[in-house]
This record gives C-alpha cells, structure tokens and sequence, in this order.
C-alpha cells in the first residue's frame, strides 16, 4: 500500500519512465527546490523561527538568483534588511582594542561558515536524503517499484553514487545485490549510448564523417553535460514565472 511519504518517489520515478528525460533524483531534487523557495518567498519569511534561521545561514548565490527571479524586490529587501543587521552585522561584531587578532580570526571564521551555508539549501538536503532513503526502503518493500526503478533512462553521477551508498546502508546483503545488478546495468548502458553518441559527435567535425547522419549525436554534449553533473535548479513545464515589478 502507497504511503504518503512514498508519492513523490513514485511519482517521479513514473515521471522520467513516461518522458525520458532526466535522473529522477534531478526531478525530486528541484521540487524540493521549488518548493522550499515557495515557502520562504511567503508567509513563512516572516516567522520569527525562520527569520532567526535565514539570518544564521543566508543564501547562497544560486538560490539569491532564483528568489530575485521569482519575487518582487521589496520582500526579498526586507528579508534583506533583517540579514544584514542581525546576521552579517553581528558576525562583524567584536573587541577592536588589546584583543584584535583574536577577533581578527573570530570574524574570518563567522564569514568563512557563512559563505559556506544556505537556508534553503540546507532544508533541500534535510528533504533530499529521506527521499533517497524511500527509494531504497520501496526497492526492498514494493515489488511494483522495481520496475519502476528498473525503467528509469539513467541516473547522473553525483545521484548514483549517494543512491549506491544510502541501499547498502539500509538494504540486506542479498537486496543490495539484486539492487545494485538491476541499477548498474540501467547506468553502464547509459553510459555506453553516451559514450558512443559524444565520440560520434567529436568524429562529425572531421571532414572524412561530415555527410555522415549524425543519428542521436546532435545533443551528446548537453547530454553528457547532464549525465555529469544533474539537472539542477530547472523549473518544470507549468511552474508559475516570476513577475517583475519593485512591489
């Protein structure tokens, strides 16, 4: 039986069966995204746990882009406002007389951890891993998500191997087994498409291949690209655009 904290594993790994079109941990991840950002750009900015929270950690640069593409400036300068005089202000504070190299080394510090955090990246990540862990736990659990998994067109790399880590911590000797047999034959096969479509790719800029078809080379780079690194902090088809404006 379906449980609501096993929707959205289901549903993504449903997802990328019907359109192949990306790793469905990418999937998860930037719903995740989508909507911790939906979250912090509302009324739960000004929540006096969540302010104290966004002061502590900021943002990082990727998700101050996405949060300015998405709202109108004058929350994001109010919550502007607020992390600048109680997060980065404070971080600066310190004893400017007999002890300054101690407080020298204090703020270099504060500033090196914050440049280092995110609010909304760190509420992605406390998501991100349950989710990997549902996977693994309906791998063991739910026949029917074998073929689900099964069916997947890949995984990119930086997915698969927290994928591997977290089924051989929380999967039998012999489940791991049969786990990592069925999903490393998804990844070596992608991986052998691929590696065949980027050299064809490459061979197109020679003369000798040049009236050759290119077949599916066209987009190997981007692909490989993909592959490589996740599809990440893409919106879906549907997601409401952000609107312009100073208020």
């Amino acid at each position: 039986m379906e449980q609501i904290y096993t929707i959205p594993v289901n549903e993504a790994f449903e997802k990328v069966r019907d359109e192949q079109h990306m790793c469905p941990f990418c999937l998860l991840y930037n719903r995740l995204e989508s909507g911790e950002l939906d979250l912090i750009l509302g009324a739960s900015a000004m929540e006096p746990d969540v302010r104290i929270k966004t002061n502590e950690l900021g943002f990082c640069d990727t998700h101050f882009g996405m949060m300015f593409k998405r709202s109108k400036r004058l929350p994001l300068a109010l919550m502007m406002e607020s992390l600048l005089n109680e997060g980065v202000a404070k971080d600066l504070e310190g004893n400017m007389g007999m002890f300054i190299q101690k407080t020298g080394e204090a703020v270099a510090k504060k500033l090196e951890k914050r440049a280092c955090s995110c609010y909304v990246c760190q509420r992605i990540e406390n998501n991100f891993i349950h989710m990997l862990e549902t996977a693994a736990i309906l791998w063991q659990s739910d026949s029917a998500f074998h073929e689900k998994a099964k069916a997947a067109p890949y995984f990119c790399v930086p997915h698969y191997g927290r994928f591997i880590r977290v089924a051989k911590d929380r999967l039998s000797k012999k489940d791991f087994a049969e786990f990592f047999a069925a999903m490393n034959e998804i990844e070596t096969k992608y991986l052998e498409d691929l590696r065949g479509d980027v050299s064809w790719f490459c061979k197109k800029f020679d003369y000798r291949y040049e009236n050759e078809p290119w077949g599916n080379a066209k987009d190997a780079p981007e692909r490989a690209r993909l592959f490589l690194t996740g599809s990440l902090h893409a919106e879906e088809e549907g997601v409401k655009k952000p609107s312009d404006g100073l208020t």
